[in-house]
């Protein structure tokens, strides 16, 4: 009986390379999640933008505006889309970069969510975000 057995440099180089378009395809996915979210602002698609977020994002919100996530999250000072100039996943997190803001996402059942944007980086202090849960 003969068994084949590649070398192991080579299935290391393999699943190195297949590791690399994972994490690549996870960017990319948090950072469509991102420009939608951010689209539908400012298209004035509340419940569109609503359905992109956190749960606890959207309790948020409404809590604090008293009225429901689709006609609060038109009222918060969000950047406008733009071109994703980063995006970082760090096992179920997401950073992603659009403009001069930040958006930071986290993986749900449904796929990536928004939790925290319109984001602004304070240096050693923590972000200073227009939307996050609770």
């Amino acid at each position: 009986m003969r068994v084949a057995v590649a070398p192991v440099g080579t299935v290391l180089a393999v699943l190195a390379l297949t590791g690399c378009g994972a994490v690549t395809d996870r960017a990319d996915a948090a950072g469509d999640v991102a420009v939608r979210m951010l689209s539908a602002v400012a298209e004035k698609d509340g419940a569109g933008a609503c359905a992109l977020l956190a749960p606890d994002s959207a309790a948020e919100i409404e809590q604090s505006a008293d009225q429901p996530c689709a006609e609060a999250i038109l009222e918060e000072d969000l950047p406008a889309p733009g071109t994703v100039s980063a995006s970082d996943v760090y096992g179920q997190w997401a950073q992603v970069r659009v403009g001069g803001d930040t958006v930071f996402l986290a993986v749900f059942p449904g796929g990536w969510r928004v939790v925290a944007a319109g984001c602004h980086s304070r240096g050693e202090r923590p972000y200073d975000c227009a939307i996050q849960g609770g």
